[in-house]
């Protein structure tokens, strides 16, 4: 079996699910990101919960840009 590579792996179609779970990731980092700067002096927990999840909504984003449809799944699926 051929082992993508990155380049490959990051132009690859990517699943619907993959596609909308991305999408939520970026929402989410989005709103993470305006509270991160916001000018309003807000307590250390809020700062502290918006830096984890601004982090990890990029982090599943780029991972799930990364995931491609395997040809052979697919070829069994829809013959």
């Amino acid at each position: 079996m051929k082992q993508k590579n990155l380049k490959e792996r990051w132009n690859g179609r990517t699943p619907k699910f993959w596609k909308r779970v991305q999408r939520w990731a970026i929402i989410t980092g989005t709103v993470a990101g305006a509270i991160l700067a916001s000018p309003v002096a807000l307590p250390a927990a809020v700062i502290t919960t918006a830096t984890y999840l601004a982090t990890i909504s990029a982090t599943i984003a780029a991972t799930s840009q990364l995931t491609v449809e395997d040809k052979k799944q697919e070829e069994i699926i829809n013959p």
